[in-house]
Formats: structure tokens, sequence, C-alpha cells
């Protein structure tokens, strides 16, 4: 019996030798795989330095326009806007919240140095109008036209030509967006 029990206690330390060779073999495929992976990763988003040279060089000699145009939109959110509007058929009000887009970071302080007149201007345009103007699309863009003509007098001051007619001058305002329009 004692010859029985040796070959079963070699037989139980065989399989653990196969699973030490099969975890090895597993852990080298997976070890690969993963090597394999953050090797193509790293080719496919690195730059391609040898290939751009050419396009940095190009891109370094263009004058500073280029670099103007592509500059991030600069915006001023205003606070909301509560009026009464013109009545038609009853009592009306309209709460307009306005972000206004402007040519460049220097118009900012210019048009925060102006703000209180600017919405005690904009509060009187949008009360002066009616309910049923400003539901349509296009009575939204023609609002939307007249305060940035009227923001934009504030910041530049119309010029006046030699007739007494006041030209509106192109201010920093591009344009006027709503970001929240609500007529109840």
């Amino acid at each position: 019996m004692a010859k029985d029990a040796k070959p079963a206690e070699e037989g139980a330390e065989a399989p653990p030798k196969k699973s030490k060779k099969l975890l090895i073999i597993i852990l080298a495929v997976v070890l690969l795989l993963v090597l394999a992976g953050g090797g193509a990763a790293y080719m496919l988003l690195k730059p391609d330095h040898a290939e751009d040279d050419e396009e940095t060089a190009d891109e370094t000699a263009k004058p500073a326009k280029k670099k103007d145009k592509e500059a991030h939109p600069v915006f001023i959110n205003l606070d909301a806007f509560t009026v009464n509007l013109v009545p038609e058929t009853g009592d009306q009000y309209l709460q307009v919240a306005l972000s206004l887009e402007v040519e460049d970071v220097a118009a900012e302080p210019e048009v925060k140095a102006k703000m209180p007149k600017i919405r005690n201007n904009l509060t009187l345009l949008l009360s002066s109008k009616k309910a049923s103007e400003l539901l349509p699309k296009e009575g939204k863009e023609q609002l939307a036209e007249a305060l940035k003509n009227e923001i934009n007098s504030i910041v530049d001051a119309p010029v006046k030509k030699k007739k007494g007619a006041a030209e509106t001058p192109d201010g920093p305002v591009k344009a006027v967006l709503f970001t929240s329009f609500i007529i109840q």
C-alpha cells in the first residue's frame, strides 16, 4: 500500500506543473497581445514628424492673420431680461437671456464698461415689441440684428455725415445669440 500512496502523491504533483506551464503560456500570450496593442496604438496616435516637417515650415511662414481667423470666438453672457411686451390680447412678458459674440478679448472690457447703458437700451427696445412680432423665426432674427446694432451704437458712437444722418458703425459685437427665449 505504501507503493500505491507514492504514485498518487506524484500524480497529485504532476497536474500543478501542467497548470503552471499553462498559466505561464497564457500570461505570455496576454503580455504579447498587450505589447502589440500598445505598439499599434503608439504608431497610430503619434504625430508623424517626417511628413509634417514641410507643413510646419509653411505654417510658421504664414502671417498672423490666419491665427486670428482660427482663434476661438469670445462670448459675453448677459443676465436675463424680463420685460412686459406691448399688450395685444392681454398681459404678456418676454424673458430672454443673451450672449454677445465679440471680435476679440480686447472688446470685452469695452462692452462691460458700458453695461448699464446697454442693459437700459436693450430693455427699452425689448419692451417696445409685440409677441406676434417675436414668435416667428424671422422676428427673432430681426430682433437679434436690432439688438446688435443698438449695442454697437453704444460701444462705438455713430458717426454723423454732412447731411446729418447718423451712420451705424461696425462695432465689436459680431452677433447676438439667444440662450433662452420665453414669451408668456
